[in-house]
């Protein structure tokens, strides 16, 4: 009877022990895809270097965007928006990511007036997909789904 108890005892700590470990071992991350690429991991970790170079002034070093985002500045133009889940950068297709980045938000909606600069001349097109795959890489699930439905939806392939 005591062997017995000692052979559960050790089987249930082994189980434990698995359980523990793999809920613990971090996970492969999903692979991000931007205009129907996967994006490898080393483009991802630029893209995270480049936000912090260049977005991450405006739109925060975790991406929670400028304070009181939904409110008109004194100028009447909008503060930097968060990129993390709680912003509406998911709402957007890759190919108006893009286009936005690269000739500003007047280029998707023309007459608006905006303080994130074109950044056409600072990064190249590569630069601004590794930055835009690093963004989409930070989602949880639900808002990659709701995405790529959305680049899905415009044709352009995620």
């Amino acid at each position: 009877m005591r062997m017995r108890l000692l052979t559960i005892a050790g089987v249930a700590m082994s189980v434990l022990a698995i359980a523990v470990g793999a809920e613990t071992r971090r996970a492969e991350p999903e692979p991000v895809a931007f205009l129907g690429q996967i994006i490898a991991p080393e483009q991802i970790a630029r893209g995270e270097a480049l936000y912090a170079e260049t977005c991450a002034s405006c739109h925060g070093a975790d991406l929670e965007g400028a304070p009181d985002w939904r409110r008109r500045n004194a100028d009447g133009r909008m503060p930097a928006p968060p990129h993390d889940e709680t912003g509406h950068t998911w709402h957007h297709s890759d190919r108006q990511l893009f286009t936005i980045t690269k000739r500003g938000v007047g280029a998707v909606v023309p007459g608006y007036e905006s303080d994130m600069p074109a950044y056409r001349d600072v990064l190249s097109d590569a630069e601004i997909f590794a930055v835009l795959a690093f963004i989409k890489s930070t989602w949880p699930e639900r808002q990659r789904a709701a995405q790529a439905r959305i680049t899905e939806t415009e044709g352009d392939g995620s």
